[in-house]
């Protein structure tokens, strides 16, 4: 028979297993979609939660801070007012692409989310992590690291401006993807130097997930070409579904996982890997959400 001692002991690890109570965490995009499912989904589990977005936050957080990730000012007059230590980043902000242009949406989802990691990190406790939303849309990223490095080595927000307007061509064709790709990149990159101070770094690649971005992606691509990115789960996913795997990749209990891609896509990179990716998956989930309304 277990000892009282024992079963307080069993009984707290089972209600914080993932780590989360009382730490100190950031989340960013804590407005909408998959930010605000993550900065809920950490309340939830006791966490502190500093919540960072353009727009307000619904979320029951602990502080909340308007920022514009496009301005280097804004970001690090926000980091400034962010009491340290922080145990977690959750770098959820992000635009689709038009109808924003291309270049808020590499400055939102890349420049202007690396600079604000950079200012915190100073704050970050060891055995911290950030943990950042990236896209299935990075398939194929690895054919540019080359250039992506070029990018990745630039120090600093005005830096990374400077070479991306010298080398616009290479990626205003798409500065969504371009950004993702940078993401997949930057993560393996990081790493090695954060590891050194006892932080982790890694991203998840969601496929389709019902949030508000969904229209612009539908409106710009074609509704069927995004369904084509559906996996074997025959599905969308809710931002809950990708909040969760983010939420795990950043708990101290996930301590020997650094500088990976986690692809939260439904299997469809792993089929398309394999040669496996069939179109029916997309008329089926099509078919689903039409029936359910």
């Amino acid at each position: 028979m277990l000892s009282p001692l024992a079963t307080n002991r069993r009984d707290a690890t089972v209600e914080d297993v993932l780590g989360y109570e009382g730490k100190s965490v950031v989340v960013t995009g804590a407005a909408s979609g998959m930010g605000e499912a993550t900065a809920r989904i950490l309340v939830e589990l006791g966490a502190e939660v500093t919540a960072l977005d353009i727009k307000p936050t619904t979320v029951p957080v602990a502080c909340a801070h308007e920022i514009d990730l496009r301005d280097r000012a804004n970001i690090e007059d926000v980091a400034a007012r962010i009491e340290g230590p922080i145990d977690g980043l959750f770098s959820c902000a992000g635009l689709p692409g038009p109808p924003f242009t291309e270049w808020d949406t590499i400055l939102v989802n890349w420049v202007g989310a690396r600079h604000l990691a950079e200012q915190l990190v100073p704050k970050m406790a060891e055995g911290s992590a950030i943990s950042v939303i990236s896209s299935s849309a990075a398939i194929g990223w690895e054919g540019h690291i080359k250039v992506i490095t070029q990018l990745l080595e630039t120090d600093g927000f005005d830096a990374a401006v400077d070479w991306l307007k010298a080398n616009e061509k290479k990626w205003s064709w798409s500065g969504y993807a371009y950004s993702k790709y940078i993401i997949d990149a930057w993560v393996g990159w990081w790493y090695p130097e954060l590891g050194r101070r006892g932080i982790r770094i890694n991203c998840i690649n969601p496929g389709p997930t019902e949030t508000a971005m969904m229209p612009a992606f539908q409106d710009l691509m074609g509704k069927e070409t995004v369904d084509q990115a559906i996996g074997p789960v025959g599905r969308y996913s809710t931002p809950d579904e990708q909040a969760w795997p983010l939420v795990c990749l950043g708990s101290p209990r996930l301590s020997y996982v650094g500088g990976s891609v986690l692809w939260t896509d439904g299997g469809w990179n792993g089929a398309m890997t394999m040669g496996r990716h069939e179109a029916r998956w997309a008329d089926t989930a099509a078919g689903e959400m039409s029936k359910n309304g």
